[in-house]
């Protein structure tokens, strides 16, 4: 399994799994939620990249917005890594995805 992307600054590394789909959720008992199987794909990325389970993995499931109304935006403590889930809004300039990505790896810098 290969990540989509790796970003590390000082000691601190971000591996994004970048996904499409015409519905950013699935149902499950009529409940929207993120699709599992992504879920379990990022949570594996960051458990074998931090072996030492030190903390400094985090992941991202990031999302091309749709029209869909329902936008997935969250942050969980998996342990000690940070896993979101962000969406980003690619039918934007691109001075406006450039902020929108610099707004969701800002964690990196701290």
């Amino acid at each position: 399994m290969n990540t989509d992307i790796s970003l590390r600054y000082r000691n601190k590394t971000l591996i994004i799994d970048t996904k499409f789909y015409s519905r950013m959720t699935q149902q499950n008992f009529e409940k929207n939620t993120i699709h599992s199987n992504n879920l379990y794909q990022i949570f594996t990325y960051v458990k074998n990249k931090d072996l030492e389970n030190a903390g400094n993995v985090s992941g991202l499931l990031l999302y091309a917005k749709t029209e869909e109304s329902i936008v997935p935006n969250m942050d969980a403590m998996f342990g000690k890594n940070v896993i979101s889930v962000k969406t980003l809004d690619l039918n934007r300039d691109f001075a406006e995805i450039t902020a929108q990505l610099n707004q969701i790896v800002s964690f990196l810098y701290n």
